[in-house]
Order: structure tokens, then sequence, then C-alpha cells
């Protein structure tokens, strides 16, 4: 019997600053791009089924639940740790058509063609083969109008000020740790090759470019808080 096959582990890990910069993310500023499509099909279709895969503590699955009302989203992260704070922010959201499970991007206990809409947000770019886990997202769509939606970072595509020398020290150490712990810095611009590497082609395939503004104080105090590794090294 053949071994399972061990992979890179999520380095940011779940401390209270990487949970709350994670909370900041929401289906508006983080999955506009799939938003208009969601309706449509939640329009066409009042029982829509959504994976989110990599959910970790679940604010962009608790804000897509309010486009698919009468749907259900199943949502999904390699630790368990994390879902209990994924069904608490569901719960205080009012959103009671998630479900929980524990669950390897790599092998999702789920028939083919499951679901209508396969969501990811910043999972892929973590992983050490992000082109099998693209397959396995690709297996659980519906073969006749299964989406599988995904956006990625560019980490070469920070832009900030003022320009501070630890700024940018910290951008390149951030670059060095995520590329040695089997990531991709360039994962955003390596998305349509990945999915034509998983087997989708070229016809089948929608690329577009969005951002992150971190433009008030208290955006601009949580993404700060991240860049912070006194107390991490």
């Amino acid at each position: 019997m053949a071994q399972p096959v061990a992979h890179n582990t999520y380095l940011p890990g779940y401390a209270p600053k990487q949970v709350q910069h994670h909370e900041w993310r929401n289906a508006e500023n983080s999955a506009a791009y799939l938003l208009p499509t969601l309706q449509q099909k939640a329009k066409d279709n009042l029982h829509l089924t959504l994976l989110d895969v990599g959910a970790g503590s679940g604010t962009i699955t608790a804000s897509l639940a309010k486009y698919m009302p009468k749907g259900q989203i199943t949502a999904t992260d390699l630790s368990e740790e994390i879902l209990p704070r994924a069904k608490e922010f569901a719960d205080q959201a009012g959103a009671n058509n998630i479900s929980f499970q524990q669950a390897s991007v790599y092998e999702l206990p789920f028939p083919e063609g499951s679901f209508d809409i396969v969501h990811a947000s910043m999972v892929l770019c973590h992983l050490d083969s992000p082109v099998q886990a693209l397959k396995e997202m690709l297996r659980i769509a519906k073969p006749n109008g299964g989406i599988v939606a995904c956006r990625e970072s560019d980490l070469r595509m920070w832009s900030y000020h003022p320009q501070l020398s630890g700024l940018e020290k910290t951008h390149r150490l951030l670059t060095a740790v995520h590329e040695a712990a089997g990531g991709s810095i360039d994962g955003g611009a390596k998305l349509v090759s990945w999915a034509m590497q998983a087997d989708a082609t070229r016809d089948q395939i929608t690329a577009s470019f969005g951002t992150w503004c971190y433009s008030t104080p208290d955006e601009r105090a949580i993404w700060g808080e991240l860049q912070r590794f006194d107390d991490a090294i």
C-alpha cells in the first residue's frame, strides 16, 4: 500500500494577530470577482452548493452565505483548531446554512461533482503542490456548469509608504520564509498556469486582478501588527 505523501505545513499558524488579520477579510474585499456569478447562480438555483476550502476563521465563508441564503455551504480547513472559531463567527453572523468539516485540500472527502462552486482564498500560495490541490478541487466541482474560484497573492506586488527600512527588511524576510516553507510568493501570477496543469483548458479559465488597501488607522494597525517579529523570533 502506498504511503501518504507528506506535504508542507501552514506556516503562519493561528496566533491572535494572524487571526485578526484574516478576520478583516470578507466576500466583498476578498471575493468580489465571484459575487456577480454567485448571485446569478443563486437566483437560478435556490439550492446552490458551495465548498469553501481552507476557510480558516470563516469570515469570507459567512459573508458568502448571505448571497445564497437558501443554498448550502460546506467549510473545510486542515486545522481542527480554527474550525470552532469559524462556527462561532457564522453563528454571530446568523449564517445558519454553513456546515464545518476538517479536511485536507489534497483529499477532500466528497464524491466527484458534488458542488456547484468550489472556492479557496489564499490557500494555493501556501502549498507545495498547488496543482494537485486544484485537481482535487476540480474533481468535486460539478462537471456541467460547476466553478472553481481561487484568489491568490503575489508577494512581489506589495506597495507601501513611507518606505521604511524596517518594512523593506520585513518584506524580504516574509518572502524568503514563505518560499523556504514550500509556498509560492507569486501564486497569483501562476494561477492560470496551475489551472491548465490541473487539466483545465484555457477557454475555461477567466483571470482577473484585485488588491487590498489598508488605509484607515484600524486597517493599518492590523497590517502593521502582522509585520512585527519581535514576539515570534
